[in-house]
């Protein structure tokens, strides 16, 4: 199997400069995977275990996936801006890698208040598909999504119930994937959402 080979730079953003890490698959990438972490004020950062598990999947089926840091978390600059401006960042960081890498196809990933935020970013980047997991729409407004949006949520979480993703998917027909027993964070069910990504992929 592939394995990615990380790297950490600050890129500029509209804040400052936003800490992404870039993961590239060695054969070269096909795609762009952007994947955001959860809440900046709830100990979200790049390094959640959800948004290194969508990242793997993504390296692995030949995408570049980058992970950036909001605004003040870690080395990015600027201060948490209730999700405005963390719309910005991730725009920031796409504008980015796209200079680097070219209009390659694009994938939106988020997990918990980062897949909020993609919702809102797809409204006007161009990307091929979308990856939600734990959606927290009971906290914050997502905009809606493709039909072929992935939107994954565990049976068990506490943090965003399954009824507030039903009540939101259910005007858009929009399938959810329900892992059972797992909680918020997917713990010992990380190897499940990934294989949820990749099958989803591969099928296409």
């Amino acid at each position: 199997m592939a394995r990615a080979t990380p790297r950490r730079e600050l890129l500029a953003g509209p804040a400052g400069r936003i800490e992404c890490v870039i993961e590239s698959p060695p054969a070269g990438a096909r795609g762009l995977a952007l994947v955001a972490h959860p809440h900046p004020l709830y100990g979200g950062t790049l390094e959640n275990k959800v948004v290194q598990a969508l990242a793997r999947a993504f390296v692995e089926l030949g995408y570049a996936a980058l992970r950036p840091n909001f605004r003040g978390v870690g080395a990015s600059e600027g201060a948490y801006d209730e999700g405005r401006g963390e719309v910005e960042d991730l725009a920031a960081v796409l504008e980015s890698a796209r200079r680097e890498l070219g209009e390659l196809p694009l994938t939106l990933a988020g997990f918990s208040f980062g897949a909020v935020m993609q919702t809102r970013l797809a409204a006007r980047a161009r990307a091929e598909r979308l990856v939600l997991v734990g959606l927290a729409v009971n906290h914050f407004d997502a905009s809606p999504v493709p039909a072929d949006t992935i939107l994954v949520h565990g049976e068990l979480d506490e943090t965003v119930p399954l009824k507030s993703v039903l009540d939101w998917a259910r005007p858009q027909d929009l399938p959810v994937v329900v892992v059972p027993g797992a909680d918020h964070f997917f713990h010992r069910r990380l190897h499940v959402l990934r294989g949820i990504v990749q099958h989803n992929w591969r099928t296409r």
